[in-house]
């Protein structure tokens, strides 16, 4: 039985909300990165760099005046959010570092060229300690030993089991080169020192399952890329876990009109979803560029059923089967997914290029909206450091 039925649109209204992507801003500036990533879990990260990063993408969705150096300080100075694998390679806030202890013994038990890496490792500690953070090519050890996708050297090999298993941390990053610490050094004694508060197997993915409800809003019982990144999680597991859940009312049910399966948020949602309920049914509309692995479109299917938006990152997609382009990012208007642009940075002209821009099916977009996306396309540029937008085929104008 659900506790509550929607409409899909109540049920959007209640989503957007939650991503705070409807209305005015409610997370502003560099607290307001904190306040997000702290209420998602975890943003993922993706070093692909067209027009912003991917977790940079999901922060200017959301966050007024968000700029690029927020979320570097808040990772490399601040020390608020570490680097770590989540929902695959992810952003988290360091606080949630004890909830990681099993993804760390998983690496310090297992892993690919572990007699060789484990015969330097505290060499390669000791090397950090005496001369700071380091790359590869700082350490000198350049045999090539069997690695994850290719074989690499020892010294990459070594510094990434040694950052898995929790020894080490990003310490910063020089484009796309990521520099070592120990973690000992970065990260509050108090927070290295935590105990897993996951007892069991069954507790942490428990505790994963309702962490990923919560990072996207609202998920069903279903096979899904939400999932992603937990551990060892079979169908049974997954159930299991909706059950204690909904045993322990950790999450609330909801049927959706014209979607056969109960979907689900966490019950600390609950005063949300019952504020949108009784809220003004038409919030003042925004447009956000969404990005490709933005927690809000992680079930694509999802998505299909609430939104009809049917999205496919065609990155991976050969070029000559691509339907639309490399580096396409959904736009959303109010509540509905009005169209897909693409744009490209072009940092030495300084320029924001606009590739090409679909509308969808049946799409009008009116006025406003026209007016929307240019303010929108400024500050884009303006985020990408770009001075001007570039619309050789006149798209906008269209």
């Amino acid at each position: 039985m659900s506790d509550y039925r929607l409409t899909k649109a109540q049920a959007r209204a209640f989503l957007l909300a939650k991503h705070g992507l409807i209305g005015e801003y409610k997370f502003k500036g560099k607290q307001g990165v904190v306040e997000f990533v702290e209420q998602a879990g975890c943003i993922q990260f993706d070093p692909i760099d067209a027009c912003g990063k991917n977790a940079e993408l999901v922060l200017q969705s959301r966050v007024s005046d968000f700029t690029k150096e927020m979320l570097n300080e808040l990772l490399y100075k601040d020390r608020k959010l570490v680097d770590y694998f989540d929902k695959q390679l992810s952003i988290i806030p360091a606080d949630d570092w004890k909830y990681f202890e099993r993804t760390r013994g998983l690496y310090r038990n297992h892993g690919r060229s572990r007699d060789k890496v484990d015969s330097v490792a505290d060499e390669v500690k000791q090397f950090i300690r005496e001369q700071g953070p380091a790359c590869s090519k700082d350490v000198p050890l350049k045999e090539t030993v069997d690695w994850s996708w290719s074989p690499t050297t020892l010294s990459r090999a070594v510094l990434e089991t040694l950052y898995f298993c929790g020894d080490l941390i990003v310490h910063h990053k020089k484009g796309t080169i990521k520099y070592y610490a120990l973690a000992e050094d970065h990260i509050d004694s108090a927070v290295l020192s935590d105990e897993d508060p996951n007892k069991t197997d069954a507790d942490y993915t428990k505790w994963m399952v309702l962490r990923r409800i919560r990072s996207v809003g609202m998920l069903w019982n279903k096979p899904s890329d939400a999932w992603l990144g937990i551990d060892r999680l079979k169908a049974q597991d997954r159930k299991d876990a909706f059950a204690s859940l909904i045993a322990d009312r950790s999450i609330v049910a909801c049927s959706v009109e014209g979607i056969a399966d109960p979907l689900y948020i966490g019950m600390a949602d609950e005063p949300l979803l019952r504020a949108v309920l009784s809220s003004d049914p038409d919030p003042i509309r925004r447009v956000e560029f969404i990005a490709p692995l933005d927690n809000l479109i992680w079930d694509r299917k999802l998505i299909k059923a609430l939104f009809d938006f049917d999205y496919k990152w065609e990155i991976y997609t050969p070029v000559a089967e691509r339907k639309y382009g490399y580096y396409v990012l959904p736009v959303l208007y109010g509540d509905a997914f009005i169209g897909r642009i693409e744009v490209v940075a072009d940092k030495k002209t300084k320029q924001l290029n606009l590739i090409g821009y679909w509308l969808e099916k049946g799409a009008e977009p009116d006025k406003a909206f026209r007016k929307l996306l240019r303010q929108r396309l400024e500050r884009f540029a303006a985020f990408n450091g770009c001075e001007n937008v570039r619309d050789e085929r006149n798209f906008i104008s269209k």
